[in-house]
């Protein structure tokens, strides 16, 4: 079975798809931990995310380090993340992996922003998980300063606004629900209730 979970950052996501991978005994990967390893890996080497060459040569050099640094939930590394997702020549690059990760056994689920329309769009179940741009940001200022980082209500709120611009407005593979995905929004669920909604979609589509 191949679960896709698509939508905006802090909407929940993440934390449900680990939860339902357990659940159902699926492999996970959060396909947003390759985009982070990709702006980490042009970060790192002093570039620019924006840069195509740059951009698509880190995705195609992904490491075991990278991939699992604790460097990826930094802020910086979210918007790096978000810049290079917007090349096509590094959503190409990084395609064949994740397809190749779902339909490994026993199935698996995956979360980001185009599991449903591209990585998988034969998936048996998809889910777009939303919530509120203002309770988003809300939780994630609330991760930032639980990491003890310096945050602002103002200024989180316009990175999400600027973030959400630019996964739905690039050219290639846009953050779009799938037609036939269900929509569940976050915006009032705690995880738990979060969780429930899914596996009752999932036990009407499977």
């Amino acid at each position: 079975m191949i679960i896709a979970l698509d939508g905006p950052a802090a909407a929940g996501k993440g934390t449900l798809a680990k939860r339902l991978a357990k659940h159902y005994g699926l492999n996970y990967l959060d396909t947003g931990s390759l985009y982070r390893a990709t702006g980490l890996a042009v970060l790192r080497a002093g570039g620019n995310p924006e840069d195509p060459v740059a951009a698509e040569k880190a995705a195609r050099s992904l490491t075991e380090e990278l991939r699992t640094s604790p460097d990826l939930r930094a802020e910086e590394t979210a918007q790096a993340a978000s810049k290079v997702a917007s090349i096509p020549a590094v959503r190409a690059a990084l395609l064949e992996f994740q397809r190749t990760f779902a339909a490994t056994a026993p199935g698996a689920v995956l979360d980001g922003r185009d599991i449903g329309t591209v990585v998988c769009p034969n998936a048996d179940v998809k889910i777009f998980v939303t919530a509120s741009l203002e309770k988003r940001a809300e939780r994630r200022l609330k991760e930032l300063l639980d990491k003890g980082e310096n945050a602002i209500w103002d200024a989180v709120l316009q990175d999400m606004k600027e973030r959400d611009a630019r996964d739905s407005g690039r050219s290639v593979a846009p953050l779009v629900a799938a037609a036939d995905a269900n929509l569940l929004d976050t915006s009032e669920l705690d995880a738990d209730a979060a969780f429930a909604a899914a596996v009752s979609i999932i036990s009407q589509r499977s």
